[in-house]
Order: structure tokens, then sequence, then C-alpha cells
């Protein structure tokens, strides 16, 4: 099991308006996925995919919990 941070950056269109969109979330990786996780560089590209679930069952603060690294 691998607990990291992810810091996100980019710009979206919301309602014909260009903003700036940053965020940070906390992630977790399992198994094979992990050991991926685990070799990257602090501030590398990468893309996510997984899900969002909450931390546990009696938080609000939402976890994404990684199924796969990609290097951009």
């Amino acid at each position: 099991m691998l607990s990291f941070q992810v810091r996100h950056a980019s710009w979206q269109m919301h309602g014909g308006v260009k903003r700036n969109v940053e965020c940070e979330i906390q992630a977790l990786a399992l198994d094979e996925v992990a050991k991926s996780a685990a070799k990257l560089k602090v501030g590398a590209p990468v893309r996510l995919t997984g899900f969002l679930a909450r931390k546990s069952k009696n938080s609000t603060q939402l976890v994404l919990h990684v199924n796969n690294v990609e290097l951009e």
C-alpha cells in the first residue's frame, strides 16, 4: 500500500469562461499500482485513473484510490 499526495493544475472551460483549476488530494495505491507509483519523481506529469471515496466511514475527506498510473 502506498499513500501519497497528488497536485492537479489545468485550465478548464466553465460557463464559457476559461478557469485556472488547482487542487491537492490524497491518493492511495495497492499492489502493482503502488510499485509503479513509488517510482514516480516529485513533479513528474502523470495520468492517474481510479475512483474517489471517503477516507473513512465517518470522514468527509476524499481520497483518490488509484487503479492505473501512466507517465505523460
